[in-house]
C-alpha cells in the first residue's frame, strides 16, 4: 500500500481496472478485470411497483457528498451473511482521499438524522465507477441507487460502472456486457466532462 496511492488509483480506473483487499486488514491490493463487466444503462433503471410505490410515501431524504466518511465505513462493516469486506483500511484512506481531491463521491439516505443506507464510488470524465453500497433498513440502498442514477443522468454522466453483476443489481435494471465493448464505452466516457452534485432533497421528488 506505500506504494500504491491516490494517483495510482485514479489510473487504474481510467485502464478499465478496479482494486480489491482480501479482507479489512490485508495491506496487499489486487487488480480485477474481468471477461464481463457490469453496467447499469443510465436510461435502463428498473423500478418495481413496489419501489415505485414505497418512493413516493417516503419520508426520507437523500444527501450527495454529505458525509462519505460514514457512507464508506458502513460499506465496510460486517453484515449478516458477510463477515469480510473487500474494503480493506488502506483502499478506505485511499478513497477517502480521492473524496478529499473530488473524484470519489457519495450517496447518503436519511431516515431524519440517521444514516440508513448509501453508496460511493469513483468520478472521472462522464464515468461514475461505483464500488459498495449498504443498507440498514428495506429498500435503503435501492433508493441511494435511484438517485445516484437521477444525479447522474442530469450532470451529464454517460457510464455508471458496478464492476459485476449482482441479482440485486440486475433487478434494478443492470447488465453484463463484454470486457471490449466495456472499453469502448469508457473511452467515450472519459472525454466527457461533467459535475457531481452537492445537495439535498426528498425521497418522494424521484418518483418524478
Amino acid at each position: 500500500m506505500n506504494t500504491f496511492g491516490p494517483s495510482a488509483l485514479l489510473e487504474c480506473y481510467r485502464r478499465g481496472v478496479f482494486p480489491m483487499s482480501d479482507s479489512r486488514s490485508d495491506t496487499q491490493v489486487f487488480l480485477m478485470d474481468p471477461d464481463l463487466r457490469g453496467v447499469i444503462p443510465l436510461d435502463g433503471l428498473h423500478l418495481s411497483r413496489s419501489l415505485k410505490k414505497f418512493i413516493r410515501k417516503s419520508n426520507w431524504t437523500v444527501q450527495y457528498d454529505n458525509d462519505f466518511v460514514s457512507v464508506i465505513r458502513a460499506c465496510a462493516a460486517p453484515d449478516k451473511g458477510r463477515e469480510s469486506t473487500w474494503i480493506s483500511e488502506g483502499l478506505e484512506h485511499l478513497y477517502i482521499a480521492l473524496h478529499q481531491a473530488e473524484c470519489a463521491h457519495s450517496v447518503g439516505v436519511y431516515q431524519g438524522e440517521q444514516l440508513v443506507g448509501g453508496l460511493y464510488g469513483v468520478c472521472l470524465g462522464g464515468a461514475y465507477f461505483g464500488e459498495s453500497m449498504f443498507s440498514v433498513e428495506t429498500n435503503a440502498s435501492k433508493v441511494a441507487l435511484v438517485a445516484l442514477v437521477k444525479a447522474l443522468r442530469e450532470a451529464g454522466f454517460t457510464l455508471l460502472d458496478t464492476q459485476f453483476l449482482t441479482p440485486h443489481l440486475a433487478s434494478l435494471g443492470g447488465i453484463e456486457i463484454p470486457r471490449s465493448t466495456y472499453q469502448r464505452r469508457l473511452k467515450a466516457a472519459l472525454e466527457r466532462q461533467a459535475v457531481f452534485p452537492k445537495t439535498s432533497l426528498p425521497v418522494t421528488s424521484l418518483a418524478d
